[in-house]
């Protein structure tokens, strides 16, 4: 990927000093979540794509890490991967073994500066603009839609990735179309709503919904459309139970999700955004990991 793939440094955002030293790889960039190699042999265009065990929430990296974050995001992305049959980011090659658990060998692609949001359900900031305008990233909905309720079809619903320390925008297809044509434009919607029908479909095999997720593409050097960055991971989609969301009586119920809702839920409770995050507690992680772990188990990745 010739562009950082990871979430927008801003402030809190991991520096160079988190990185690893790796043997035949220079360090090039350290996102929230991601540090990025390139090959020491100058004939050499793939990237080193590493998953730390950081853990960010509004913004901010946190601290402790999750144990083992880094190695499940990256499995789990491998698993995805293997099942999505689109072109992807993946290359040939052995990964270093210092980080064989949580690296992936990933193509140089010119990566696409566009978010690409699925939402199959309504919760979250979309739930927000609903209740107060009865749209979605300015799609009109039906009236009487509660928190987590299934959208009538899966919407697409696009940011635009901000330079390094701002913050992504979400906005129309029609800008979509101006930053990277109309045709790509199509090519990225149809691509996304595609492969979250695919992916909702497996999780729904195994007892799972997926609310909603985000994708990120790149061409290669032959103008290929190919998904990059991580994939269906606990990081980039929510995921519920489908039996809770059929018979929880609440909001919180219905959509405990296999994340790190937990720790924006502490941190909220706990903090009020001004000045460094509080340290995290011991049972808020363990709790963490162990929804990480859960989604692996039950998807059999």
């Amino acid at each position: 990927m010739s562009t950082p793939s990871d979430s927008t440094a801003s402030a809190g955002t991991a520096s160079d000093s988190t990185a690893r030293t790796i043997p035949g790889w220079r360090h090039l960039y350290s996102g929230k979540v991601r540090d990025l190699y390139a090959s020491a042999d100058p004939g050499d265009r793939r990237i080193l794509v590493v998953a730390s065990d950081r853990v960010s929430a509004f913004d901010f990296v946190l601290s402790p890490g999750i144990p083992q974050k880094g190695a499940l995001l990256t499995r789990l992305s491998r698993w995805w991967f293997d099942r999505l049959e689109v072109p992807n980011h993946l290359a040939e090659g052995d990964v270093p073994p210092s980080v064989a658990d949580r690296a992936m060998l990933a193509q140089s692609l010119e990566m696409l500066p566009i978010e690409c949001v699925v939402r199959g359900y309504i919760t979250g900031s979309g739930w927000a603009e609903y209740t107060e305008s009865g749209t979605v990233c300015g799609i009109p909905l039906p009236e009487g839609l509660q928190n987590g309720d299934r959208l009538p079809e899966p919407l697409f619903t696009p940011a635009y990735k901000a330079p390094m320390g701002e913050h992504d925008e979400n906005i129309t297809f029609e800008k979509v179309e101006e930053l990277v044509g109309p045709e790509r434009a199509a090519e990225l919607r149809d691509a996304s709503l595609a492969i979250y029908a695919r992916a909702a479909a497996i999780a729904e095999e195994h007892g799972l919904i997926l609310a909603d997720t985000k994708f990120e593409f790149g061409t290669d050097v032959d103008g290929v459309l190919r998904l990059a960055d991580e994939v269906l991971t606990s990081d980039s989609s929510r995921y519920w139970d489908a039996e809770s969301w059929r018979t929880g009586a609440t909001p919180s119920e219905r959509m405990a999700s296999f994340d790190k809702q937990i720790v924006r839920d502490w941190l909220a409770a706990n903090w009020d955004k001004q000045g460094e995050p509080p340290v995290l507690p011991e049972d808020v992680v363990e709790r963490t990991a162990d929804r990480y772990r859960e989604l692996i188990e039950r998807l059999g990745a």
